[in-house]
């Protein structure tokens, strides 16, 4: 069989598609997992063994290293304080600045570290659900998802908590500039919040260097201050990505796998009922309806994408929701499964770049879902959810819902 070059457009902000955009990526796997994606100009891939092969590969990396600006008609000069933050960040580096940087924080993340937190999720997860109004309706996105991750990513930094608002609107406006066709209004509101988040740890860190604190953020300072191992921009840059990160993507996942779960009616609990069905639970609403569904990559050397060979200097997209919903990877991929035998999500990437935070992010979905169905078992939405019009972010505009009143819950 013949396999073709498709040019396709889809604008990532029609409704249709930003509600599902899992038929369109189903269009894509029958017609072409590989294509060229016309409203963002850049070639996609959207199978998933592909894209899992691509996450792997070391001729693909972040870093631009030919120097193209994002925005290369009116220049960036007005992104300064944005691109500072930006040039020292995990995210967009490659080795050796990349091997580098991540090894620093690398310990504070893995699964063994992260375990210690479990007892501290549940009691922040159970003191939210009781906090519930009794007898209103309350939005579970901002009184529910968000301060859990907010407040554990805080405390494993060492970030004042109280300035969890303040922290929320910068990384709020930093993340927008991941939106495509983004404003120029945009892209100022970014750099304003790059500068302030920037002036904010920068008086924090100086403080912090001699409260003797066990956390993240000393461990830090005490490698800045002991010689090249890294510089004060990178020290900025490293912890304005922990603390974006460690937040966003799960406020996100944790709205979109409430909604899976209740969409499947019955008894919520039983998806939790042990701590292996939690973890099989959580590891399928990642698959099933990810958080995050493009992650772009350049070319270093040509690359080979079947239908065409990518060169050097060209992007390619990697599409982690469509792969997800691969059907020559996943049986019924459009069925919601947990403990399916072929679970292989790509939600967190993979290789060099997989999600440094992932074993915390599980471990909060995990506890927190868990808490949540088993103190509100009869749980139920208010009104019918929509998606944020943001295709980068894949998250709810809100999460309207109600308990019973007096705190009777039957299943």
């Amino acid at each position: 069989m013949t396999r073709h070059v498709l040019s396709v457009s889809q604008s990532p902000r029609d409704p249709a598609f930003v509600q599902d955009p899992y038929t369109f990526y189903a269009e894509m796997h029958r017609a072409s997992p590989v294509f060229f994606w016309e409203d963002y100009g850049v070639w996609c891939v959207a199978g998933y063994d592909q894209v899992n092969a691509l996450l792997r590969d070391r001729r693909l990396g972040r870093e631009n290293r030919w120097g193209a600006p994002l925005n290369p008609v009116e220049g960036r000069g007005h992104l300064a304080d944005f691109d500072r933050i930006e040039s020292g960040s995990l995210l967009e580096r490659e080795p050796p600045a990349h091997t580098r940087l991540r090894t620093l924080v690398n310990r504070a993340f893995v699964s063994r570290s992260v375990e210690r937190l479990r007892p501290r999720i549940r009691q922040l997860a159970g003191e939210l659900v009781d906090a519930l109004p009794q007898d209103q309706a309350f939005d579970l996105l901002p009184a529910f998802a968000t301060p859990i991750p907010l407040t554990v990513i805080c405390e494993l930094l060492g970030v004042p908590v109280e300035r969890g608002n303040d922290l929320l609107n910068w990384s709020h406006a930093i993340c927008e500039m991941y939106v495509p066709h983004r404003s120029r209004e945009t892209e100022e509101r970014a750099n304003r919040a790059s500068a302030e988040f920037g002036a904010f740890l920068t008086g924090h860190i100086e403080d912090h260097r001699h409260n003797g604190a066990d956390d993240l953020l000393s461990a830090l300072i005490a490698v800045r201050d002991t010689g090249e191992r890294l510089s004060d921009d990178e020290l900025i840059s490293t912890c304005v990505l922990l603390l974006n990160a460690g937040h966003e993507a799960t406020v996100h996942q944790t709205g979109n796998a409430v909604k899976t779960i209740l969409d499947q009616g019955g008894d919520p609990r039983r998806f939790f009922a042990t701590p292996e069905l939690a973890t099989a639970t959580v590891e399928e609403a990642l698959r099933y309806d990810a958080p995050l569904h493009m992650f772009t990559r350049y070319a270093y050397e040509p690359v080979d994408l079947g239908p065409l060979t990518l060169k050097p200097g060209e992007q390619v997209a990697l599409l982690l929701g469509a792969a997800n919903r691969d059907p020559a990877a996943f049986d019924a991929p459009h069925e919601f499964r947990p403990g399916r035998p072929d679970q292989k999500n790509v939600s967190f990437g993979a290789g060099l770049h997989f999600c440094i935070g992932a074993p915390l992010a599980r471990l909060e979905l995990q506890e927190s879902l868990a808490v949540l169905f088993e103190l509100l078992p009869d749980l139920r939405l208010e009104q019918p959810v929509r998606y944020r019009d943001s295709f980068h972010f894949h998250g709810l505009e809100s999460l309207k819902s109600q308990r019973r009143t007096g705190g009777q819950n039957t299943a």
